[in-house]
């Protein structure tokens, strides 16, 4: 039996958890629909992450997946934050605002909650996945002696045995071509930069655990190709921000939909880490002549998020994390129900009709 098979899934695809774009409504929906579907909780906090994971509960039995940041706790340099915020402070002053006094860590790594791993042991969410990295030993044990099934984001041969040997069940090979964060474990280590079929062939013939593709793949003429090197499934997660269950406001939308599709890039202006997103005036930055150093992942966020709400204040969108993967262009307007069913077409058409 093979993986997807195993959790029951009927169709090879996994949902990305698109931490603040994903939610309950359309986890479920996906769920419901066969494949796997994911929420992002590694901002939110435990009684948030427990209230979406009750809230999908009430809307299917099926399996779903609750994704977690496991990031290494941020170093803090009060110099560099205000050598930070004293390079943002001209554009906030555009915005008639000035930048915070200080800036703080926003979100809180998995691996410094124990009241989440508290929540998730109660809980028992049947799929757990990590991205940025791995959590402790303790922590895997005390998570699949739940019984779930355990995933974390690659983006090496490295980083993929180093899942296996912490126990992992499956690795979600993350090429460059994926929007939001890069899961690379250490963002100040070097980045081969491995696009989604080179990595997923070269985890399929060098790793023992199954191997999902993520990374640019939109429909499902994509999802065959990643199936055809070795996946056992494909993710995808760009390809349902413009579904109407999704929390994608209406400026993430319409950048989405227009010629910013055509022109994503990977920084780390915005958060500290690099990710990819739609070009717009935050990525532009990144030309900018003698930028100082970043802060760490995610203390830098707070200062992208209070600059993206001072220009919001004043009718500019152009400061929006609007993360998305190359394959932006692609994305269809439709319901999440509408848009499984168009997958499940395109990738029996891909597997089963060629002539």
């Amino acid at each position: 039996m093979n993986w997807p098979e195993q959790l029951g899934l009927t169709i090879p695809l996994v949902q990305a958890p698109m931490t603040g774009v994903s939610t309950p409504a359309l986890a479920a929906a996906v769920s419901q629909a066969g494949a796997l579907g994911s929420i992002g909780v590694g901002a939110a906090g435990v009684s948030v992450a427990h209230k979406m994971i009750c809230q999908i509960r009430e809307q299917t039995a099926a399996p779903f997946n609750v994704n977690l940041f496991a990031h290494k706790a941020p170093e803090i340099d009060q110099a560099r934050d205000r050598a930070w915020l004293t390079w943002l402070k001209p554009l906030f002053a555009e915005f008639n605002a000035v930048p915070p006094g200080s800036l703080h860590s926003i979100y809180r790594s998995f691996n410094d909650d124990p009241d989440m791993l508290d929540m998730l042991v109660h809980m028992k969410p049947p799929v757990i996945s990590f991205h940025f990295g791995l959590p402790s030993p303790e922590k895997i044990s005390a998570l699949k002696a739940t019984g779930a099934v355990l995933l974390v984001t690659v983006t090496s041969l490295e980083e993929a045995r180093a899942a296996e040997t912490a126990g992992m069940n499956a690795i979600v090979a993350q090429g460059i071509e994926a929007g939001g964060h890069r899961g690379i474990f250490d963002p100040a280590g070097h980045d081969d930069a491995l696009g989604t079929f080179a990595l997923t062939r070269l985890l399929v013939r060098k790793c023992r655990i199954p191997v999902i593709a993520a990374g640019g793949i939109m429909d499902g003429a994509g999802m065959a190709a990643a199936l055809a090197l070795g996946a056992v499934a494909a993710q995808m997660g760009t390809a349902f921000i413009l579904c109407p269950e999704t929390d994608a406001d209406e400026a993430y939308r319409k950048a989405l939909a227009g010629p910013a599709a055509f022109h994503t890039r990977m920084t780390d202006l915005v958060s500290g880490r690099p990710a990819r997103c739609l070009s717009n005036r935050f990525t532009s930055l990144s030309d900018s002549v003698g930028i100082p150093p970043v802060p760490d992942y995610p203390i830098a966020y707070d200062a992208g998020k209070t600059l993206n709400k001072a220009a919001r204040n004043c009718g500019e969108s152009g400061f929006g994390a609007y993360w998305a993967g190359q394959g932006a262009p692609l994305a269809r307007a439709m319901p999440v129900g509408q848009l499984m069913d168009k997958l499940k077409e395109e990738l029996h058409r891909a597997r089963y009709l060629k002539t």
